[in-house]
């Protein structure tokens, strides 16, 4: 994906060296309380080079590094990757703990929703949720995302919620 830029963020991909970054994030039981377990550093070392294969030119897919904009700091992740099944890509965002609250993950969904749409020719973007986690859910609603049903990843029951294009453009009020 090429880099991207909100208000305060910028969103990039990983390199190499955002490894001991990617490690504090993915080794964070708050952080990934509601993604995944939590890795090891030579599991997270692994899951980042596995990262790198997910980037094409000119598609907005993978998973980003996301910096403060003024000073290139690590904030978090963002995300737009497959799903199996009826879904085709889905958005994802998450932030270290001392990060949560400053409205970034609204600017990473609605910035990223329009570099969706802008960069593709896709009908929808989902996103899915683990329902206990209420402040992920608020963020999607508050970025016209609906609930539009459930989804079953790994045996686990998750909340899905969908972005129709006609929405995202103002062309449909539903």
């Amino acid at each position: 994906m090429d880099p991207f830029e909100t208000e305060r963020l910028i969103v990039r991909q990983f390199t190499p060296d955002d490894a001991n970054d990617f490690f504090l994030f993915n080794n964070s039981q708050q952080v990934m309380q509601y993604i995944r377990p939590i890795k090891n550093r030579a599991e997270s070392d692994a899951f980042l080079s596995e990262n790198f294969n997910l980037y094409l030119d000119g598609f907005p897919y993978g998973r980003m590094f996301v910096g403060d904009k003024l000073t290139g700091n690590f904030i978090g992740t963002f995300s737009i990757l497959y799903l199996d099944g009826d879904a085709d890509y889905h958005i994802g965002y998450a932030l270290m703990p001392q990060h949560w609250g400053k409205g970034y993950a609204s600017e990473l969904v609605k910035f990223g929703s329009a570099i969706f749409f802008e960069r593709t020719n896709h009908a929808s973007l989902f996103a899915i949720t683990q329902p206990e986690n209420v402040a992920s859910e608020t963020v999607l609603l508050k970025n016209k995302f609906c609930l539009s049903g459930e989804f079953i990843l790994n045996d686990q029951k998750l909340n899905m919620f969908s972005l129709a294009r006609a929405v995202f453009e103002g062309k449909d009020a539903n």
